[in-house]
């Protein structure tokens, strides 16, 4: 009997051929590839904002945690060679609420808000080629600094011209009221009682300035009326000359006897 060994073989694999895309399926795939690109490239901005997106603070409570807008306007008033008493010195004035070592704080704040007008700089110089007057008003000079409606302010103020004399009476009572020979619009400001607060020297004035400021001059002495003088005698040949004699009347002639 033959011996009959049966080996178990295992089956190979059948597998099916994949038919190749057609030209149309390859298209359409392609369109859905550049369509969800450009999708991610929309959204790739949005998703940075909101990878740095922070959260919204809260609102300050105390004021010194405001910002300096928020806390009002800071002004740095200086003032010299105005002739009025007291009047002279370095002022801090804050508005909204009013308030600093100005003597009239809030009627300043209220030409400070009278000047101010929106798309405006409410301390503009005069413009450069304007026709004024040749009027001066006096050596008085002020010099303003800090901030006012969230924008810093360095403006210089004098009395040259008639445009510098309107533009420094717009400010009163910021600046003092100087007399210029006319008659005044407003009672004059009492900065008699003024307080000075001690500031530091100015660094752009040295300190031998004042030193060799020259003395004011004297009021002239007031002459006696002078006497008056006689009258020169006029010059013979500037004489007019004398009207001759008038002649005689001529006799009557004498009548006939009858």
């Amino acid at each position: 009997m033959a011996h009959i060994s049966a080996t178990s073989a295992t089956p190979a694999p059948v597998t099916t051929p994949t038919p190749a895309p057609s030209p149309r399926r390859r298209h359409v795939r392609a369109l859905g590839v550049v369509s969800a690109l450009a999708s991610l490239a929309a959204l790739a901005p949005f998703a940075t904002l909101a990878a740095h997106a922070s959260p919204l603070a809260p609102p300050p409570v105390r004021d010194e945690d405001r910002p300096d807008y928020a806390r009002g306007d800071q002004l740095l008033v200086t003032v010299r060679d105005s002739g009025v008493p007291g009047a002279d010195g370095v002022y801090q004035l804050s508005c909204h609420p009013g308030g600093g070592s100005h003597p009239h704080a809030d009627a300043a704040c209220a030409a400070l808000d009278r000047n101010s007008v929106w798309g405006r700089d409410a301390f503009a110089p005069v413009p450069a080629g304007s026709v004024c007057t040749l009027q001066y008003g006096g050596p008085a000079t002020a010099h303003v600094t800090g901030r006012w409606a969230g924008r810093p302010v360095d403006a210089t103020f004098e009395r040259a011209n008639g445009c510098e004399i309107e533009r420094w009476d717009r400010f009163v009572p910021l600046l003092p009221e100087v007399s210029t020979g006319r008659p005044a619009s407003r009672p004059p400001a009492d900065w008699s009682h003024a307080s000075h607060p001690a500031q530091p020297a100015d660094p752009s004035r040295p300190a031998s300035h004042a030193a060799h400021r020259p003395a004011a001059r004297p009021a002239p002495h007031p002459l006696p009326h002078p006497l008056p003088r006689p009258l020169p005698a006029a010059h013979p040949s500037l004489l007019p000359a004398p009207l001759p004699a008038p002649l005689p009347e001529p006799a009557p002639e004498p009548r006939p006897a009858r």
